[in-house]
């Protein structure tokens, strides 16, 4: 009797063990991994450097710009972009990765400095982030004022915000978490606006 009973608590002992190991397991996984994937983290550590140059040419238009409506648009995506950066940043650090993405492994020979290097993660060898200006770009950017500086950064950042949106509708499709699908959408409405924006005050400047 003392043997069968001794086998009864060994047995119980070891389903309630089981038991715990699998609910252990699956907590992980729905607090841990599982809540984002890894579009999700290329969304983000792209999306940092690509609004950063954002405002980088926003920064230029409160000194160089002449039409007031290009001022107060450069203004507006500076506040847009800003806490977006300091979330994502938020984001990253939560999930353990790096805020850059990965460096290009083609060889190229560029610096960090580079934008037309910064290469997205899960790109081709040689490919660039969508839509980012090349250092050679910028520098045209800020040795020009007035109406021939509205013109230029209409332009470029036209073509800076539509590399943004094919950005966030990959992540919509693709990405699983769901603060990173919701700033996506966020991003491709506001910048759609604002290209709309752009292309009206082309006309005017």
């Amino acid at each position: 009797m003392r043997r069968l009973t001794l086998l009864i608590a060994a047995a119980l002992a070891a389903i309630v063990l089981t038991a715990c190991g699998s609910d252990g397991s699956n907590g992980s996984m729905n607090t841990g991994a599982a809540d984002h994937n890894a579009a999700d983290v290329t969304f983000t550590q792209n999306m940092i450097p690509h609004h950063r140059q954002a405002i980088d040419m926003a920064d230029l238009a409160e000194t160089r710009a002449r039409h007031p409506e290009v001022k107060t648009l450069a203004r507006q995506i500076r506040a847009a972009q800003a806490p977006e950066i300091a979330t994502m940043v938020g984001w990253l650090n939560t999930w353990k990765q790096p805020t850059a993405p990965p460096a290009d492994d083609s060889g190229s020979g560029h610096g960090m400095g580079d934008h037309s290097s910064t290469t997205m993660t899960g790109m081709m060898p040689g490919e660039t982030m969508a839509g980012m200006m090349s250092d050679d770009d910028m520098a045209r950017l800020k040795m020009a004022t007035g109406p021939a500086f509205d013109k230029m950064f209409l332009t470029m950042m036209i073509a800076h915000h539509r590399g943004a949106i094919t950005m966030a509708r990959t992540e919509t499709r693709d990405g699983l978490y769901t603060p990173a699908k919701r700033l996506a959408e966020n991003i491709q409405n506001t910048q759609n606006t604002q290209i709309t924006t752009m292309q009206t005050l082309l006309t005017k400047v």
